[in-house]
Order: structure tokens, then C-alpha cells, then sequence
């Protein structure tokens, strides 16, 4: 749960640099959507190890989601919409960590 934390606070940080740095054309840019995809793959690894128990204990949160998320960045790229990752990371994995109690 602690990795979860570490990629939360990571996203966040991707996040607190803005969404039109984020979704920009150049460099800085496509390093951001670059850390931004990892952290979408590491939030499903992690996820992926949890045990059974606490996914059945949080039923609101949907699991196949984050794995159908992963698959989708990890595996066919140039299907990624970049302004669907950068909701995930602006909302939905704060909201995966605040369901779990892990939100500062």
C-alpha cells in the first residue's frame, strides 16, 4: 500500500505542473505524458498484488478498470488518449487512494 502512496504523491506531482504542460507538444511534454503512462502501469501492478479481501472489502472501486487501463497504455500506444491519462491521474487515482484511506 506504501507503493501506492509513492505513485500517488508522483501523479500528483505530474499533475501540479498543469494540464497545458502536461498535454504540450515538445520535450517537457511528452516527458510528462511519459511519467504519466508509468504511473497508470505501476497503480495496476501494484493493484493487480492486492489481496482478494480488500478489493471485496472496497466494491466501488472498479479493479477491472485499472487493469483495462494499463493494458490499453501499455500495450497499444497509439491508442493512448492523452486526455484520459491525464483525468486518471488528475482524478481517478486520487480517488482509488482516498477509497483505500491512503490520501494525505
Amino acid at each position: 500500500m506504501a507503493d501506492l502512496a509513492r505513485i500517488g504523491r508522483l501523479g500528483a506531482a505530474i499533475v501540479a505542473k498543469g494540464r497545458d504542460a502536461y498535454l504540450d507538444d515538445g520535450v517537457d511534454g511528452q516527458i510528462l505524458r511519459t511519467a504519466g503512462r508509468e504511473q497508470i502501469v505501476k497503480v495496476a501492478t501494484v493493484v493487480e498484488k492486492l489481496p482478494a479481501e480488500l478489493k471485496a472489502a472496497h466494491p466501488d472501486v472498479e479493479w477491472v478498470k485499472v487493469q483495462r487501463m494499463r493494458n490499453l497504455v501499455a500495450h497499444h500506444d497509439d491508442k493512448v488518449n492523452d486526455e484520459f491519462v491525464w483525468e486518471t491521474l488528475r482524478t481517478r487515482i486520487p480517488a482509488l487512494l482516498d477509497a483505500l484511506g491512503l490520501e494525505d
